[in-house]
C-alpha cells in the first residue's frame, strides 16, 4: 500500500497540492503548519527600482491595493506559480527561476535595483530592498495528526515549515522529506528516514517525487 504524503504548507495551496496527489494516485495528509495573511505596507516610489523578486505567490495574492504601484516593474519570479500569481495581478514576468532565487539573481544584469516583496519571515536576498507584504502565522497540531506522519512522505514548501516540522516531530526517522530547495531541506536539519531536494521548484517535481518515495521507499541519502 502507498505511504501517505503529508502537505504543511498554507492554504490554498494546501488543497492544490493534495489535489494533485489525489490525480496521480497518492494519498495525501492535509496538515497546515501555518495561515498566510496580509500584512499594511507602503509601496515605495517604482522609480527606485530595476526589477521586482518574488520568491512566492503569497506576495501576489495578499499584496492588495499596493501592487497597483508598482505594475511598472518586471518580475524576477522563483517558479512557475509565482509567475502565474504575477501574471494574474496584471505584471509583466521577465524571467522565472528554476531553480531557486540564488541562480535567478545570479542570472540577472549587474547593478539591478531589486525590490522583494516578501513575507515577515524570509530568506535576504544580497542587495535586494525586502517589503514584508505577508506573514505567516503558526497553526496548533494536534498530537494524533502527527502521529500520522509516521512512516510516510512529508512536503517542504518553505524554509519555516521545515523548521516548524523539526520541532514538531520527535522520531524523525520514520519519515521521508522532500524538500522544494537545498535551503529549505537545510531549514528541517538532519536526522530524517531520507531527504530529497527538488531539482526544479515547483509544485509537480515536489509530488512526483513524493510519490515516488511513497511507492517505492527512500529517494534520497539519509541525513544524520
Amino acid at each position: 500500500m502507498n505511504r501517505a504524503v503529508a502537505v504543511l504548507r498554507p492554504e490554498p495551496g494546501n488543497a492544490r497540492t493534495a489535489a494533485l496527489i489525489a490525480a496521480r494516485g497518492g494519498r495525501a495528509i492535509r496538515l497546515p503548519l501555518f495561515a498566510v495573511a496580509a500584512t499594511t505596507w507602503t509601496p515605495p516610489d517604482p522609480a527606485g527600482f530595476d526589477a521586482l523578486v518574488a520568491t512566492s505567490a503569497n506576495a501576489f495574492r495578499h499584496g492588495g491595493d499596493g501592487l497597483a504601484r508598482l505594475r511598472t516593474l518586471p518580475v524576477w519570479a522563483v517558479g512557475r506559480a509565482t509567475a502565474r500569481a504575477a501574471a494574474d495581478a496584471g505584471f509583466a514576468v521577465e524571467a522565472i527561476g528554476a531553480r531557486g532565487v540564488e541562480s535567478l539573481v545570479a542570472a540577472m544584469p549587474a547593478g539591478r535595483r531589486l525590490l522583494h516583496l516578501a513575507g515577515r519571515e524570509r530568506i535576504a536576498i544580497p542587495d535586494a530592498v525586502a517589503i514584508t507584504v505577508y506573514a505567516a502565522e503558526p497553526l496548533p497540531v494536534a498530537p494524533d495528526a502527527l502521529a500520522a506522519l509516521a512512516g510516510g512522505v512529508a512536503l517542504l514548501h518553505s524554509a519555516r515549515a521545515g523548521a516548524r516540522l523539526a520541532a514538531l516531530v520527535d522520531r524523525r526517522g520514520a519519515i521521508d522529506l522532500v524538500a522544494i530547495s537545498g535551503a529549505v531541506a537545510a531549514a528541517a536539519g538532519g536526522g530524517w528516514a531520507s531527504v530529497t531536494v527538488a531539482a526544479r521548484p515547483d509544485d509537480a517535481t515536489l509530488v512526483a517525487l513524493a510519490l515516488g518515495a511513497a511507492r517505492n521507499g527512500n529517494t534520497g541519502r539519509p541525513r544524520e
